[in-house]
């Protein structure tokens, strides 16, 4: 057994779960780790998948009861049926623009110098609109309306750009269209579940071929470091947007694209 392919696995499953659910990109930071780890052959592309879809299960487990609820009674409680009806219609715009223009994203967009610039650029916004006068209409998931869901669903859809953060994307998209931080929040967890579901499904199909009995260890030990590391990220984020601006999270893109940028233009890492 390969114990330093062991410990790549180890450490991207720790990136993807810390990284998935805060305004950072997990995408981004797992192309440049991969980069720098040289792990970017045919086995992380069905690697990457694997964890990703850990994260997605940590999600799941975090909201069980939520979503038990809403399984339930899906057609007999309208606060059930109006909350699954607009994470759909905030759902539809990725999916549409996903199916479009993913080969062209997949190809051309996924590499650690064009991360760098999203990274910073999507910093700069986030300063930007924190430092807004807050108007909040809406303080919780439960009271927004389909429009509102819509628009936030639109602003996900920035998120196909590797760097700009699908988790990002959302919640300043929800702080733009009136949602509370908490709200905001919330609101892209529960939109992350159909849409890393779907993104996930699609990638497993598009590499069916690459799938390999022999890759199981390696996929295992990402797996569960992506699922406990998203959990307990989860958690942690929602406690501290009760609490905190996302500032911290700007200035920390705008530095780790900033090196990114530096040790490039240096010569010192060869991305």
């Amino acid at each position: 057994m390969d114990i330093w392919l062991l410990s790549k696995a180890l450490i991207l499953g720790l990136v993807e779960g810390l990284t998935e659910f805060l305004p950072i990109s997990s995408t981004g930071h797992l192309i440049i780790a991969g980069s720098l780890l040289g792990y970017t052959d045919e086995q992380s592309k069905v690697f990457k998948i694997v964890i990703q879809f850990a994260a997605i299960l940590a999600v799941c487990w975090f909201y069980r009861e939520r979503l038990t609820q809403v399984a339930i009674h899906l057609w007999t409680r309208e606060r059930e049926r109006r909350f699954a009806l607009h994470i759909l219609i905030a759902f539809l715009p990725a999916l549409v623009l996903g199916v479009l223009l993913h080969s062209i994203i997949k190809t051309y967009l996924f590499n650690p110098l064009t991360v760098a610039g999203a990274l910073i650029l999507g910093g700069v916004l986030i300063l930007y609109l924190e430092r807004r006068p807050p108007r909040v209409r809406f303080s919780e998931v439960d009271e927004i309306t389909w429009r509102e869901a819509l628009k936030v669903g639109f602003a996900q859809t920035l998120a196909m750009f590797p760097g700009v953060s699908r988790s990002g994307a959302t919640i300043m998209g929800g702080l733009i269209f009136g949602l509370s931080r908490q709200a905001a929040t919330e609101l892209s967890f529960f939109l992350a579940i159909p849409t890393m579901l779907a993104a996930t499904v699609y990638d497993v199909y598009k590499a069916r071929d690459l799938l390999a009995v022999d890759d199981l260890p390696v996929f295992a030990v990402g797996f569960l470091a992506a699922f406990v590391a998203a959990l307990l990220t989860v958690k942690a984020l929602l406690h501290y947007v009760s609490r905190h601006s996302f500032e911290i999270f700007a200035w920390y893109r705008i530095a780790f694209g900033g090196l990114v940028l530096v040790t490039a233009y240096m010569g010192w890492v060869s991305w």
